[in-house]
């Protein structure tokens, strides 16, 4: 940044009066700039500075053509990371969620995660001739989540299978000698120079058959918006890989079974329907019924646990499922938005009878899943990766 940056800045930010000989000079790039910004924040959190002059009034209206302009002119003038942020802001100070149903607006906007959420929501009353538009948009924003999630997912998951299928007892092709090798060596003995191996250790034959069952149970109440992008996608990177399965349900008060668009992210996010209310234990007591090889499968709850049903039954049912010898883990947001707001009884009472609850990112969560598989202490494994698990209040 230049001094003369500087001070060009501030009067962005600030506001100002382009008449006033004392305000700082604006180039001809700043000064659209400077519109744009009136045209979203002045009278509402940018006020003038100018002297003697009262806050200029702005805005875009109700017009799409205008809103089109504005759109444009704040992709070409400003960096991405603060369109995101003043077209998150245009949402509630504008009323831009109306106008998204304009297939013309649409096509102007940043694709990103807070927009995807956005047309997620409105998926049910966006105009027929607006839809392939808005597919368009989500679908630019899951391939570019799952470019970035896809290979570390991939390499966690199956060397996660590969890890778990290793066997004691290898056939003499199956042996892994570095291994055996490393373990033995206390056996080494000197005059023969050589290594007597107690214990052979190997990998099994790979299968051709699914080795581990996933289920992604989704809660899809409004907060959880951003956790159902990231599921979507990760339910499609999962459903390519041959060694697992993977089922994805979605719930509110009904429960749906989303397992037929799971390969396609876009597919899924136009299936769900964000809002209502919640009924955990009847999402759980479906998955309970898909659950055949309770010993191979992986179950991942993600809720803010703010449960509408019978909570009691709910639990009962984690319970029973753990019980069974599945591995279950209660994701409280799966998404980088920071703390979630969650019920804290919900979570403690499941951590307590061994289904840890915690938020996760998108980026902790193939480790997870690979230490889910290897059926790792879940806890552990998050205490060591510094997530905090919930717990009992603390006491006052």
């Amino acid at each position: 940044m230049t001094d003369r940056d500087l001070p060009t800045r501030w009067r962005l930010v600030l506001g100002g009066d382009e008449a006033d000989p004392a305000d700082v000079p604006l180039s001809a790039e700043d000064l659209v700039r400077d519109r744009a910004l009136a045209q979203l924040y002045d009278g509402q959190g940018r006020g003038n500075r100018g002297k003697g002059s009262g806050p200029r009034t702005a805005g875009l209206g109700t017009s799409a053509p205008s809103v089109n302009r504005w759109l444009g002119d704040i992709r070409t003038y400003f960096p991405s990371s603060v369109v995101q942020v003043m077209q998150a802001d245009a949402m509630d100070r504008l009323g831009l969620h109306q106008l998204l149903l304009e297939p013309e607006t649409m096509a102007a906007v940043q694709p990103d995660l807070n927009l995807v959420t956005t047309l997620v929501g409105l998926n049910r009353v966006i105009p027929e001739h607006s839809r392939a538009t808005a597919r368009a948009v989500v679908r630019a924003v899951t391939d570019q989540l799952e470019q970035r999630l896809r290979s570390r997912t991939v390499q966690a998951i199956t060397g996660a299978v590969d890890r778990a299928a290793r066997t004691r007892r290898p056939r003499h092709h199956e042996i892994d000698w570095r291994r055996t090798i490393g373990a033995n060596l206390k056996h080494y003995l000197p005059d023969h120079r050589t290594v007597v191996p107690e214990r052979l250790l190997g990998n099994a034959r790979r299968s051709r058959q699914t080795q581990r069952h996933i289920i992604l149970c989704i809660d899809q109440s409004g907060s959880m918006a951003e956790s159902v992008v990231h599921s979507s996608v990760f339910g499609a990177v999962l459903a390519s890989l041959r060694a697992v399965s993977t089922r994805l349900v979605a719930f509110d008060t009904e429960v749906v079974d989303l397992t037929d668009e799971i390969e396609d992210p876009v597919d899924v996010l136009f299936g769900v329907q964000l809002g209502g209310g919640t009924d955990i234990n009847r999402a759980l007591a479906y998955c309970q019924s898909l659950i055949e090889r309770p010993e191979e499968t992986v179950l991942v709850l993600i809720s803010d646990l703010y449960e509408g049903g019978i909570a009691e039954e709910m639990l009962r049912r984690a319970h029973a499922i753990t019980s069974s010898g599945a591995v279950m883990v209660a994701l409280l947001a799966l998404s980088d938005s920071g703390a979630p707001s969650y019920d804290v009884e919900h979570a403690a009472a499941l951590s307590a009878i061994g289904v840890p609850a915690f938020a996760c990112t998108p980026d902790q969560f193939p480790d997870l899943m690979a230490a889910a598989i290897e059926k790792q202490d879940l806890a552990q494994w998050a205490a060591a990766n510094d997530i905090a698990i919930a717990g009992p209040p603390a006491e006052e």
